[in-house]
């Protein structure tokens, strides 16, 4: 008898039946991230933003610097480009997957 917390698996031809826990039924699929939305990978407070809407960065360039349990995480740029949109000021406090800012690939 199957309800709905049992899943089956598909594994080289081989069908597993499996029980989920509820957590994972309504979990979204994975998909890549887009490089140029920089969202921040810690709960935090923005101290500083070192880029201007506009400006142009290199890869590895420092763009936001963000504290978290009083230990300073400089955000990175992970791709060369322009900086589109901020979306976060100085001294905000903001969660895990906030989007920072976005820049436009060159």
């Amino acid at each position: 008898m199957e309800d709905k917390d049992t899943g089956r698996l598909n594994i080289d031809s081989t069908i597993y039946t499996t029980r989920l826990s509820r957590k994972f039924l309504g979990r979204k699929p994975w998909s890549p991230a887009d490089p140029g939305s920089v969202v921040s990978y810690i709960p935090g407070t923005v101290l500083d933003i070192l880029v201007k809407e506009g400006q142009a960065v290199k890869k590895g360039e420092d763009l936001i610097i963000l504290e978290a349990m009083k230990m300073q995480n400089f955000i990175k740029s992970v791709i060369a480009g322009r900086i589109k949109k901020i979306t976060v000021e100085k001294g905000d406090r903001i969660g895990k997957g906030t989007l920072l800012l976005e820049i436009d690939p060159d």
